[in-house]
């Protein structure tokens, strides 16, 4: 199989992924619908991050950006809701799920969203045509060159101790999951994949709790939270922190350098 065969099958497998999570939303069969659902969006995104410069990519980033913009929301308010019922505060739980169902509404009638479905659907032919034009030649070499310097700039970004989390947890997330859509081109070691999957667990927690303490600012009835939440991110800031440190070792010792 070529490389640009390789890409379109995952391409497909993730289009079918996407069409059943939709699919179960908009018939409410469970609660994990939404999260399958950005799983294989943020898949998809990551296989087209390395060639979104190209004109074959350009519409369907775009597209599928535009769909992360407006489930990120709705999925942030499904996490705060599991968090309300892990604590035993169901009132807060319940107020917001009603809100939740309104929003599941507005994902399952969103023109983005049929937009987005339609340039996935067409995308297979339009990468063909780009192929067969001659536009997508040496695609592998820029791919590869794509992710080495992807790395780069989070070995830069860990070195440097006033760079921000929040900037810093999207980098670690984006390499980990670039390193998933292409294994054999990945610059990543292979023993540092089990930090770099520490790191974003870490961050990813830290950031919860951040987001939190700014919702409790906004919303009166969770302020009664805040004080735990804050806490519990300081603390997951310092795990955090450790975490950092080890991948941070592991890649300044095997990473190679792009010029």
């Amino acid at each position: 199989m070529s490389f640009i065969d390789s890409i379109v099958a995952q391409v497909l497998v993730l289009e079918v992924g996407i069409h059943h999570a939709y699919a179960r939303l908009a018939c409410r069969t469970d609660d994990e619908a939404l999260h399958d659902l950005r799983i294989s969006l943020r898949k998809l995104r990551s296989l087209l991050r390395p060639m979104r410069r190209l004109d074959a990519t350009k519409e369907l980033d775009a597209a599928a950006a535009d769909v992360g913009r407006l489930t990120t929301p709705v999925r942030d308010l499904e996490v705060l809701i599991a968090e309300l019922q892990r604590q035993g505060f169901h009132d807060q739980a319940g107020r917001r799920k009603h809100l939740l169902e309104s929003r599941y509404a507005v994902i399952e009638n969103s023109a983005t969203v049929q937009r987005f479905m339609a340039v996935l659907d067409g995308w297979p032919a339009r990468m063909r045509e780009a192929d067969r034009q001659g536009e997508l030649e040496q695609l592998r070499d820029r791919v590869r060159i794509r992710l080495q310097r992807q790395l780069q700039r989070l070995r830069e970004a860990l070195a440097d101790p006033a760079f921000d989390r929040h900037a810093l947890r999207l980098l670690v997330k984006r390499m980990r999951y670039v390193h998933e859509a292409y294994p054999n081109l990945s610059p990543i070691p292979h023993d540092a994949i089990p930090a770099l999957k520490a790191v974003q667990s870490a961050l990813g927690d830290w950031h919860d709790h951040f987001q939190w303490c700014l919702k409790a600012d906004q919303e009166a009835d969770l302020l009664v939270l805040k004080d735990r939440w804050e806490i519990a991110g300081e603390s997951e800031l310092k795990a955090a922190e450790v975490e950092l440190s080890i991948l941070a070792e592991y890649l300044a010792e095997q990473a190679p350098t792009v010029r």
